[in-house]
This record gives structure tokens, C-alpha cells and sequence, in this order.
């Protein structure tokens, strides 16, 4: 993963805050535009392709909507590093093609480091401070649903490769 920008967040950051309930009617643009805005109110606005968010323990806490993952996915996040996940969302991301990657020393980095990560290897660059973390990497079978799009869409190519 290329040169991207952190987003930093603390411990317990819930699927009310990623996907507000009050905007779920509005589609996911609304949605979207309103994902951590009681952490950050310019978080949707100033987040660029790719940026990755930081967090520290029990990220993606509460609920099981999918809307969480797909508000940051609609924002294209590049990937969501934390010391620890909620089960049911870190199942969801993996569903639905969004990187999750664990690492211990995801409190070291600080808001605007420049990071690369490498969620194969499970090596996280962080070239502002000019440290290498180490991750829990994800492994290979889920890399490759990942890259088809998620688990709908690895099902299909999968189908489709037996038909064939």
C-alpha cells in the first residue's frame, strides 16, 4: 500500500460513530459524509484515497451493521490499523474488501504520519517517525478475497471458475 495519511482515534470507536444512525435513510453518501464526524466534524471532507485510521483498542465496537464498513469504504479508506478489533466488524471489513490489520504499537503513531503498509508481510512503515511496526499480517486466502472485491464477489468468481 502506498504513502498515506493517519487518522488517529482512541479505544472503542463504535459502529454508531462510523455510521450514525440518524443519517441510514439517507444512502450511503449521507452516510458516508457523517462517518466519525463526533471524532473529527472534518474527517469525511479532508480524508484523501487511501488514508488509513488508527485506532487503539476494541475498534468497531457495538452493532453489527455492515454500513460501517461500507461508509469507509465509500470514503476509500485505505485500511484500518488497530491494537484490537470488535469480532463482528473486523468479520464485516474482511466481507467487504476492507483491510483490518492488528498491531500492538498502533498508539505510536500520531495523527498525520505518513505510513505504508504492507498487511502480507504484516510490516507497517511509518516514514514520519522512520520506524517499522510489525503487524499481525493477513493471510494469503483472505488477501486474495480482499482483492476480488470481498466475499459475495470471491463466491462468484470462484462459481463461475468451476462452471467454467
Amino acid at each position: 500500500m502506498s504513502d498515506a495519511r493517519a487518522w488517529c482515534f482512541g479505544d472503542d470507536v463504535d459502529t454508531d460513530i462510523l455510521a450514525p444512525g440518524l443519517y441510514m435513510k439517507g444512502g450511503i453518501e449521507s452516510l458516508a459524509a457523517h462517518c466519525l464526524e463526533t471524532l473529527d466534524p472534518d474527517f469525511a471532507a479532508d480524508l484523501q484515497p487511501g488514508d488509513i485510521i488508527v485506532a487503539g483498542c476494541n475498534f468497531g465496537m457495538g452493532s453489527s451493521r455492515e454500513q460501517a464498513v461500507m461508509a469507509l469504504n465509500h470514503l476509500n479508506v485505505g485500511a484500518v490499523v488497530a491494537e484490537s478489533f470488535a469480532r463482528i466488524f473486523f468479520r464485516n471489513a474482511i466481507n467487504l474488501a476492507l483491510p483490518v490489520v492488528t498491531c500492538a504499537e498502533a498508539r505510536s503513531i500520531a495523527p498525520g504520519d505518513r505510513l505504508c503498509l504492507d498487511p502480507a508481510r504484516g510490516v507497517l512503515e511509518n516514514r514520519t517517525q522512520h520506524r517499522v511496526l510489525a503487524c499481525e499480517p493477513i493471510p494469503a486466502h483472505l488477501l486474495v478475497m480482499i482483492a476480488d472485491g470481498g466475499l459475495l464477489p470471491h463466491l462468484k468468481k470462484k462459481l463461475k471458475a468451476r462452471v467454467a
